[in-house]
C-alpha cells in the first residue's frame, strides 16, 4: 500500500552519475546502474533490480524508496524470502495454484509496510494474497507479520507490477486486484505516471478472471475522479455500484493508521469496486 498521505519522494534520475575513480569511464551513452541496484543488501533476499527494468523505456508509476531496514525486517528477509518471496524478473510464468496450494489469488499492488495486507490475510485464510512492492523495509515487515500470525496465504513479490502482470501471470488467473492509496502524482506534468490508466486496465483485465473485482482506494480527490472516469469508460469493467459512483469502504479493507490520520485532518477516502465483465 503506497500511502499517498506521505509526501512523494524526490525523483531518481534516469542516468545517475557514477564514480569512475577505480577504473575507466564506460563508453558514451552506456548505462551505469547505481550501486543500490547492483549490490544486494540481502544476498538470499529480494534483488535490487530483478528485471533489469532500467533497460525498458517506459514511464514508471512508482519510485523505489530507500530507507533503513530494521534488524527484525532484515532477519525476516533472510529467513523467509526463499519460501515466501519471489523476484519479478519476467523470466517465467508463475503457477499460482502451486504457489498458493490451490487457493484463489488476489494481487495487491503496493502494500507499504504490510499491516493492512496482513490483517486481510488473517481475516480471509481461504484467499491467497500476492503482494507486490519495491520497498525493502515493507517487504521484510510483511514477511515478519505473516510469520508471526501464522499466515501461509501471503507471498511477497519484489519488482515492477506491470512486468508481473504482463509476463508472469497467466490469463484469467486472478480472483481480484487491489490498488490501495497509489502515489497520486499530484502535479499535472506527472499525471501520466499514475497507475490507473486505460492501458493498465486493459492489461489487468486479461489477467483477471471474469467476475473478479478490481478494488481501488485513494484519498486524493482528483485521482479518485480520474479513476472513476477511466474505469467507467473501460469496456472490460463495470461498476458494482448501481448509481455508478464510489463505493462504501468494504469491511474487508482495514482502516490503516495513515488513513485514520488523514481522516482526522479532513481527507476524504474514495473506494472504487469494478467487476471484470464476462465478455
Amino acid at each position: 500500500m503506497s500511502e499517498s498521505l506521505n509526501p512523494t519522494p524526490p525523483a531518481v534520475p534516469d542516468a545517475p552519475v557514477a564514480d569512475y575513480a577505480d577504473g575507466p569511464a564506460p563508453e558514451a551513452n552506456s548505462y551505469v546502474p547505481p550501486k543500490w541496484r547492483t549490490e544486494p543488501r540481502f544476498p538470499d533476499g529480494p534483488s535490487p533490480d530483478p528485471a533489469g527494468s532500467h533497460h525498458e523505456r517506459r514511464i514508471r508509476s512508482f519510485q523505489p524508496r530507500r530507507s533503513r531496514v530494521t534488524t527484525g525486517q532484515g532477519e525476516a528477509l533472510k529467513r523467509l524470502w526463499g519460501t515466501w518471496g519471489l523476484d519479478i524478473d519476467g523470466h517465467s510464468v508463475i503457477d499460482l495454484k502451486t504457489l498458493f496450494d490451490g487457493l484463489p489469488v488476489v494481487l495487491e499492488i503496493g502494500f507499504g509496510m504490510g499491516e493492512a495486507t496482513a490483517q486481510m490475510a488473517a481475516a480471509d485464510p481461504g484467499t491467497g494474497i500476492l503482494a507486490a512492492d519495491v520497498h525493502t523495509p515493507g517487504q521484510g515487515n510483511l514477511l515478519a507479520l505473516a510469520e508471526r500470525g501464522g499466515m501461509s496465504n501471503v507471498r511477497v513479490a519484489n519488482g515492477d507490477a506491470i512486468i508481473l502482470l504482463r509476463e508472469m501471470l497467466p490469463p484469467d488467473s486472478l480472483a481480484g486486484l487491489r490498488v490501495y492509496f497509489p502515489d497520486p502524482w499530484p502535479k499535472a506534468r506527472h499525471h501520466k505516471r499514475r497507475l490507473i490508466q486505460p492501458e493498465f486496465l486493459t492489461l489487468a483485465a486479461t489477467r483477471l478472471a471474469p467476475g473478479a473485482v478490481l478494488h481501488c482506494a485513494t484519498d486524493w480527490e482528483p485521482y479518485a475522479e480520474q479513476m472513476l472516469e477511466v474505469l467507467t469508460a473501460h469496456p472490460d469493467f463495470e461498476n458494482t455500484q448501481p448509481d455508478g459512483g464510489y463505493a462504501p469502504r468494504p469491511d474487508f479493507r482495514p482502516l490503516t493508521r495513515f488513513e485514520g490520520q488523514g481522516l482526522d485532518k479532513g481527507h476524504v477516502v474514495h473506494d472504487l469496486l469494478f467487476r471484470r465483465t464476462e465478455n
